[in-house]
């Protein structure tokens, strides 16, 4: 049984996700630890549940969810998984910290082996993969079917969506990602949202104002 935990970092209240298992396995996605406290709290809790961090993967390669992948690579050196249309957006990490005046420090060249339709075994399960474009290019859901939950990144919100405005995002393709590849989904499963409140698919169907089924 896969256990899920939310740490709400940074400037930005983003959400970084650890998933972990009755094993002691841990992945990690989107790490947005800005500073030695926020890094303090994510070790503490690995320490005190006798974690193993074997992962790392971005939903998306915004400033507010990179924050922390210098630090992650040093400590357990891993690399960043993510889909390859975030190769760019990466790459503006130091652009966008000075733009939006919070420390950064870059860490390696992302691993760009996520795509859509992938199915991976993470922590002994099956996730699919499934591209999301809108917000940012390579927008990637991670999404378990066993315990339904959709790890969504700043695609959808409870009753929001995310932005589309900034370098790369298309309003138009961002309605028709969550009108295909989350709407499409039973209502009854539970998206993890990149910043804010969980949600679930049915509720977002009935209530989100932006986005109709």
């Amino acid at each position: 049984m896969l256990q899920i935990q939310v740490f709400t970092f940074n400037p930005f209240s983003e959400n970084t996700y650890l998933v972990y298992n009755d094993k002691g396995v841990a992945c990690l996605f989107d790490p947005g630890c800005s500073n030695a406290l926020e890094q303090g709290e994510l070790m503490a809790f690995l320490k005190d549940n006798k974690l193993s961090l074997e992962s790392l993967f971005l939903t998306h390669a915004h400033i507010d969810h990179i924050l922390g992948y210098a630090w992650v690579y040093e400590t357990f050196s891993l690399k960043a998984r993510a889909n390859e249309k975030e190769i760019s957006v990466f790459q503006r990490g130091v652009e966008s910290a000075m733009l939006f005046g919070v420390p950064y420090e870059a860490g390696p060249g992302l691993q760009v082996d996520l795509h859509h339709g992938d199915k991976l075994q993470l922590l002994g399960e099956s996730w699919e993969l499934r591209e999301a474009p809108g917000h940012s290019p390579g927008s990637i859901l991670f999404i378990n079917h066993a315990m339904k939950w959709v790890i969504a990144g700043d695609v959808l919100f409870r009753e929001s969506i995310g932005r589309s405005d900034l370098p790369g995002g298309n309003q138009h393709a961002l309605f028709q990602s969550i009108q295909r590849e989350l709407y499409s989904l039973p209502d009854d499963y539970i998206v993890f949202p990149g910043h804010g409140p969980e949600t679930t698919i049915g509720h977002e169907k009935r209530f989100n104002p932006f986005v109709r089924p």
